[in-house]
């Protein structure tokens, strides 16, 4: 008999380099959730990241102020000696509006207030009006954007009217001749408090048109959805659509435009503070620095430079997050 042409062999084992490659590609094909990607998306984004960085630092500045300036040894409120002030000028003596070891930014002309500790405080009036009247607004905007795009009709027309009466309404001088009529003891609150609640909510009530616009436009997409089309299919009602479907596709685009309001009113009060219509003194308030330093802005130019930094750094970090937290969170961009 003569052998077969073929005997049969064994298979021989996958080698370590072929299991190597199965289980790196097992591992590439594994899926990513939006967070996941969106925080890949923003580390990539450096200035972003330092700008996150900075609000950080200006949000625990904010909440430890009274254990920084404790440490630091000055109250933003008290008078310093009067040795550290040029008794014929009223001017801080020493250079650079009295930089020492003591008073790490200077001091005020004619009181001798330290800066630095009131630029302290000052960051909480800011952040704390910046914050809440954001908050206002996004509550507002977000539950009549949602019923204007979802319901449309004659709902959409009437919240849209009002969208356009408030955008072309004068917020500043509203403001001001609001704050001028208020009373001094309101709800429990006096003085300063007053005035920092009538800000929040009208700030707040005066933003909430611009975010509105943005949630009913996306109302308007997301709507004609398949997945929404779906559920009214199954027999979904409206709360559950409004709810489980069209709320957390909003999610997005509301947290971008929550954190591009916030630096535009921070400068809404600072600039109400400036006119004169902000917190009370000696509260600190970096608008009200602003506005003291006019009448020494030739003798004593770090009076003004130092809260007009405050208020560009501050608010150049919240644009630079809110501009990379933007671009994390547009599936279409191209970063």
């Amino acid at each position: 008999m003569t052998a077969p042409l073929h005997e049969p062999t064994a298979e021989a084992a996958p080698s370590a380099a072929e299991e190597a490659a199965v289980n790196a590609g097992a591992k590439a094909v594994q899926g990513r959730s939006l967070g996941r990607i969106a925080w890949e998306r923003l580390k990539r984004d450096k200035l972003a990241l330092a700008g996150g960085v900075v609000v950080l630092f200006l949000i625990a500045v904010a909440l430890l102020a009274p254990v920084i300036t404790s440490l630091y040894g000055q109250d933003p409120n008290a008078y310093n000696d009067k040795d550290l002030i040029d008794p014929l000028f009223g001017t801080p003596k020493g250079s650079f509006g009295g930089i020492s070891g003591d008073h790490w930014l200077g001091v005020e002309p004619v009181n001798g207030r330290d800066i630095f500790a009131r630029i302290v405080y000052g960051a909480r009036i800011s952040l704390l009006v910046g914050f809440l009247s954001a908050i206002v607004a996004v509550i507002i905007g977000t539950v009549l954007g949602v019923l204007a795009g979802f319901f449309g009709g004659w709902v959409d027309s009437a919240i849209s009217r009002v969208m356009d009466g408030l955008l072309a309404f004068p917020q500043l001088l509203f403001i001001i001749a609001l704050v001028s009529v208020m009373p001094n003891n309101m709800l429990g609150l006096s003085g300063t408090g007053v005035r920092l609640f009538v800000m929040i909510l009208v700030i707040g009530f005066f933003g909430w048109p611009y975010i509105g616009r943005v949630v009913r436009g996306q109302t308007l997409s997301l709507r004609e959805r398949e997945y929404v089309e779906a559920a009214r299919s199954l027999g979904a009602g409206r709360l559950y659509i409004l709810f489980k479907e069209l709320l957390p596709n909003l999610v997005a685009p509301i947290i971008v435009y929550t954190t591009m309001m916030i630096p535009t009113n921070i400068l809404t009060e600072a600039a109400l503070s400036f006119l004169g219509v902000g917190v009370k003194p000696p509260t600190a308030s970096w608008g009200q620095m602003l506005s003291n330093a006019i009448d020494y802005y030739k003798s004593d130019p770090t009076y003004m430079v130092v809260p007009g930094v405050a208020i560009f750094i501050t608010v150049l970090a919240f644009n630079l997050f809110g501009d990379g937290v933007r671009d994390a969170l547009d599936p279409k961009g191209s970063r």
